[in-house]
Protein backbone atom coordinates (compact mmCIF):
# COMPACT_ATOMS: atom_id res chain seq x y z
CA UNK A 1 0.00 0.00 0.00
CA UNK A 2 1.14 3.51 -0.62
CA UNK A 3 -0.31 6.79 0.56
CA UNK A 4 0.56 10.46 0.68
CA UNK A 5 -0.76 10.63 4.24
CA UNK A 6 1.14 9.51 7.33
CA UNK A 7 -1.42 6.97 8.44
CA UNK A 8 -3.69 4.43 6.75
CA UNK A 9 -7.23 4.22 8.03
CA UNK A 10 -7.94 0.76 9.44
CA UNK A 11 -4.25 -0.11 9.79
CA UNK A 12 -1.64 0.51 12.42
CA UNK A 13 2.08 0.89 11.89
CA UNK A 14 3.92 -1.79 13.83
CA UNK A 15 7.42 -1.04 12.50
CA UNK A 16 8.97 2.01 10.87
CA UNK A 17 11.76 0.90 8.54
CA UNK A 18 13.08 4.22 7.27
CA UNK A 19 13.17 6.42 4.22
CA UNK A 20 12.86 4.75 0.83
CA UNK A 21 13.33 6.31 -2.56
CA UNK A 22 13.45 5.80 -6.27
CA UNK A 23 15.55 8.10 -8.42
CA UNK A 24 15.49 8.36 -12.22
CA UNK A 25 17.63 10.78 -14.21
CA UNK A 26 16.26 11.25 -17.70
CA UNK A 27 17.04 13.23 -20.82
CA UNK A 28 15.00 13.59 -23.97
CA UNK A 29 16.37 12.38 -27.31
CA UNK A 30 17.00 14.77 -30.18
CA UNK A 31 14.00 13.30 -32.03
CA UNK A 32 11.77 13.69 -28.97
CA UNK A 33 12.92 17.27 -28.46
CA UNK A 34 12.12 18.03 -32.10
CA UNK A 35 8.64 16.51 -31.85
CA UNK A 36 8.03 18.30 -28.56
CA UNK A 37 9.16 21.62 -30.04
CA UNK A 38 6.80 21.12 -32.98
CA UNK A 39 3.90 20.42 -30.61
CA UNK A 40 4.62 23.63 -28.66
CA UNK A 41 4.13 25.58 -31.88
CA UNK A 42 0.76 23.92 -32.45
CA UNK A 43 -0.31 24.39 -28.82
CA UNK A 44 -2.19 22.09 -26.48
CA UNK A 45 -0.97 19.06 -24.57
CA UNK A 46 2.61 18.16 -25.48
CA UNK A 47 2.06 14.40 -25.56
CA UNK A 48 5.72 13.49 -26.19
CA UNK A 49 6.71 15.14 -22.92
CA UNK A 50 3.60 13.94 -21.07
CA UNK A 51 4.45 10.32 -21.87
CA UNK A 52 8.06 10.85 -20.82
CA UNK A 53 7.00 12.39 -17.49
CA UNK A 54 4.48 9.63 -16.74
CA UNK A 55 7.00 6.91 -17.58
CA UNK A 56 9.73 8.53 -15.47
CA UNK A 57 7.45 9.06 -12.45
CA UNK A 58 6.25 5.46 -12.75
CA UNK A 59 9.81 4.13 -12.79
CA UNK A 60 10.77 6.20 -9.75
CA UNK A 61 7.63 5.03 -7.91
CA UNK A 62 8.33 1.37 -8.73
CA UNK A 63 11.92 1.73 -7.48
CA UNK A 64 10.66 3.23 -4.21
CA UNK A 65 8.15 0.39 -3.71
CA UNK A 66 10.87 -2.18 -4.45
CA UNK A 67 13.18 -0.49 -1.92
CA UNK A 68 10.43 -0.74 0.72
CA UNK A 69 9.96 -4.43 -0.04
CA UNK A 70 13.69 -5.09 0.35
CA UNK A 71 13.52 -3.53 3.82
CA UNK A 72 10.60 -5.78 4.77
CA UNK A 73 7.89 -3.15 4.44
CA UNK A 74 4.36 -3.74 3.24
CA UNK A 75 3.43 -0.05 2.92
CA UNK A 76 4.94 3.35 2.20
CA UNK A 77 3.50 6.42 3.90
CA UNK A 78 4.13 10.09 3.21
CA UNK A 79 4.85 9.50 -0.49
CA UNK A 80 6.16 12.56 -2.32
CA UNK A 81 7.76 13.46 -5.66
CA UNK A 82 10.50 15.98 -6.28
CA UNK A 83 12.28 17.03 -9.46
CA UNK A 84 15.53 18.81 -10.16
CA UNK A 85 16.93 20.01 -13.45
CA UNK A 86 20.56 18.86 -13.31
CA UNK A 87 21.50 20.54 -16.57
CA UNK A 88 19.65 21.72 -19.69
CA UNK A 89 17.56 18.78 -20.87
CA UNK A 90 18.49 16.47 -17.98
CA UNK A 91 16.05 16.05 -15.09
CA UNK A 92 16.09 13.99 -11.92
CA UNK A 93 12.78 12.63 -10.63
CA UNK A 94 12.75 11.47 -7.02
CA UNK A 95 9.91 9.54 -5.40
CA UNK A 96 10.28 9.05 -1.66
CA UNK A 97 8.43 8.12 1.49
CA UNK A 98 8.70 6.16 4.73
CA UNK A 99 8.67 2.37 4.55
CA UNK A 100 6.57 0.79 7.29
CA UNK A 101 5.10 -2.53 8.24
CA UNK A 102 1.38 -2.26 8.93
CA UNK A 103 -1.15 -4.65 10.39
CA UNK A 104 -4.87 -4.46 9.88
CA UNK A 105 -7.16 -3.33 12.64
CA UNK A 106 -10.31 -5.43 12.88
CA UNK A 107 -12.21 -2.81 10.84
CA UNK A 108 -9.66 -2.68 7.98
CA UNK A 109 -10.75 -3.48 4.44
CA UNK A 110 -8.86 -6.33 2.78
CA UNK A 111 -8.00 -4.12 -0.20
CA UNK A 112 -7.62 -0.37 -0.52
CA UNK A 113 -8.46 1.29 -3.84
CA UNK A 114 -5.36 2.84 -5.35
CA UNK A 115 -2.96 0.80 -3.24
CA UNK A 116 0.15 -0.43 -4.99
CA UNK A 117 -0.21 -4.02 -6.25
CA UNK A 118 3.42 -4.79 -5.38
CA UNK A 119 2.91 -4.03 -1.70
CA UNK A 120 -0.71 -5.24 -1.66
CA UNK A 121 0.50 -8.85 -2.04
CA UNK A 122 2.89 -8.67 0.93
Amino acid sequence: MTTTTFSIEGYRVTRTLGIVRGIVVRSRSIIGMGLGSLQTILGGNITVFTRLCEQTRGEAFDMMVSHAGHLGGNAVIGVRYDTTELMKGVTEVLCYGTAVYVEADSSAPRWLPGASDALQKS
